[in-house]
């Protein structure tokens, strides 16, 4: 039985492995198998019996974490944007399926006759017919009205030397029901694959709704696989393998001119960043959005961790009276879902209408542009930031005072120490060297908080003159979302992959600081 059940989850997977590996998604499919092959290897094996129980955590881990990593960092070599996400082979069936018209349109209608349907063309008056449609048979010749149906059932007003002088009733009576644009809409699929030859040989496809036009291919693949002929230019293109689009080129096979889209994926090396280095509508927005983002890191610690151990000291003082009444009020801001303090925040800050310029305008008579401001904005956010960050802080520091030996505290006071001596000289001192490894972690959540950032003031007020949208809120990791996801230019993702990239180094030395300081704490 446990062969059986391993062999089907093999099976299945095995045949998705393939499905993915077809449409090109190679990622995908090796992660597919990794997994499916992981799984059999631990659970068929009796020498892992272990490690059965931690297989569900390690496919997370892998799922979660490596693969997006990976597959990440493999995006920051790529041109993969917006524009750039097929493969060659999907670009060239794409552009092989573009058509263009050649020659005059005619108009058609639609009828339901007896078991089927037949379309009437309109050339310059004279009808043409189908006949009743067979939908498998692609090529249908078009015949005159009259030699079509013959003369089985008699049309009124019908004269053979002016065939246009048919009247609609005419046509509704001896050939059926004309059928709304809905009946066209909902047959497009099998009307659009048919192939009408007119009477003088010509071809025509449908091109509207309630057009036929004669149609053809807008380009054809060469011998060597690879160019494409223009036909209705007769101008050559090939893949430009540096941007990941077919250009024109010339006789000497020299690209020129605009290329087409789509386009396709191709390696691009190390070119994502240096764009990060030398493009200065990129280097300048980066180079001041990580000066700010370090700073709004060191800022939101420095200020949680002060007001945090403050208002710790505070609540544990013994002769204040209610301090419990006090903790529970303290902690709110941080049982209170946060999305929902920064949106109630946003509202507060509201340049017009918001509470805060209101109280502000009723006393000093100024209303500050807290969302156009540059200043300002960095200012509301590290304000925001602090409130939802101190109480964090403060349940930290609650727990390491109550392990300060009281001893201490009353050696100081027989030396005539003040309370303020005391805070400097034992308490922080004593509380500073455990919260170190959870201060280096707080510096890497807010190096990332994006939430904020995208919540309260969504990255803006925004910069001018940059080459991709960066506002002055924005930190490093809010930046690279708007890179992929809002670029001017087309969502570029080979870019963001770069920053993301860089961040990644950054955050990653940061936990290695981290455990450095863990290990000499314990030391």
């Amino acid at each position: 039985m446990k062969w059986f059940i391993l062999s089907l989850i093999a099976l299945v997977n095995g045949y998705a492995t393939v499905l993915m590996y077809a449409q090109g998604k190679i990622a995908f499919a090796l992660l597919t198998l990794v997994l499916t092959a992981l799984a059999v290897y631990i659970f068929g094996s009796s020498k892992t019996y272990a490690q059965r129980y931690i297989y569900p955590g390690i496919t997370g881990m892998i799922i979660f974490i490596v693969f997006p990593l990976l597959y990440t960092v493999s995006l920051a070599f790529t041109n993969y944007s917006a524009t750039n996400q097929l493969t060659l082979e999907r670009t060239q069936s794409i552009l092989e399926q573009r058509t263009f018209q050649a020659g005059k349109s005619y108009n058609f209608e639609l009828y339901k006759a007896g078991g089927g349907y037949q379309i009437i063309i309109d050339d310059d008056g004279k009808l043409l017919s189908t006949g009743l449609i067979d939908f498998n048979n692609k090529s249908v010749k078009l015949k005159p009205v009259a030699e079509a149906f013959g003369n089985t059932k008699p049309i009124k007003n019908y004269n053979e030397s002016h065939p246009v002088a048919i009247k609609l009733e005419a046509i509704v009576q001896a050939f059926g029901k004309k059928l709304p644009i809905k009946d066209i809409v909902k047959n497009r699929s099998q009307i659009s694959s048919l192939i009408l030859e007119l009477p003088d040989g010509n071809e025509i496809r449908m091109s509207g709704l309630r057009k036929f036009a004669a149609d053809y291919p807008l380009f054809t693949m060469q011998s060597d696989n690879v160019t494409l002929l223009n036909n209705q230019t007769d101008q050559l293109y090939k893949p430009n393998m540096d941007t990941g689009f077919y250009q024109p080129v010339d006789s000497k096979g020299e690209f020129v001119g605009e290329h087409i889209s789509p386009g396709f994926v191709v390696d691009v090396g190390i070119d994502n960043f240096k764009r990060v280095i030398e493009d200065d509508g990129i280097k300048e927005p980066f180079v001041g959005i990580f000066i700010w983002t370090v700073v709004f890191a060191f800022l939101a610690v420095a200020l949680t961790l002060i007001v945090g151990m403050v208002l710790a000291c505070i609540v544990q003082w013994e002769p204040l009276k209610g301090s419990c009444l006090y903790r529970i009020l303290l902690i709110l801001p941080y049982a209170v879902p946060s999305f929902i303090s920064i949106l109630i925040f946003k509202g507060l800050f509201n340049q017009i209408f918001g509470e805060i310029n209101m109280l502000l305008s009723s006393i000093f008579g100024i209303k500050p542009a807290w969302f156009s401001d540059p200043v300002l904005s960095r200012l509301m956010v590290v304000i925001v930031n602090t409130w939802l960050g101190f109480p964090y802080m403060m349940i930290l520091c609650m727990g390491l005072l109550k392990s300060i030996p009281d001893d201490l505290y009353e050696a100081s006071a027989i030396d005539g120490a003040s309370p303020f001596q005391n805070f400097i000289k034992i308490t922080v001192p004593l509380m500073i060297k455990p919260l170190t490894p959870l201060l280096i972690a707080s510096f890497a959540f807010n190096f990332n908080n994006f939430v904020m950032i995208q919540l309260l003031t969504g990255g803006g007020p925004n910069m001018v003159n940059t080459s991709e949208p960066a506002g002055y809120t924005d930190l490093l990791v809010s930046y690279t979302y708007r890179i992929a996801f809002e670029g001017g230019g087309g969502q570029d993702f080979g870019l963001a992959g770069a920053i993301a990239t860089i961040i990644f180094v950054m955050v990653a030395g940061m936990a290695l600081l981290n455990l450095k300081f863990t290990k000499l704490s314990q030391d």
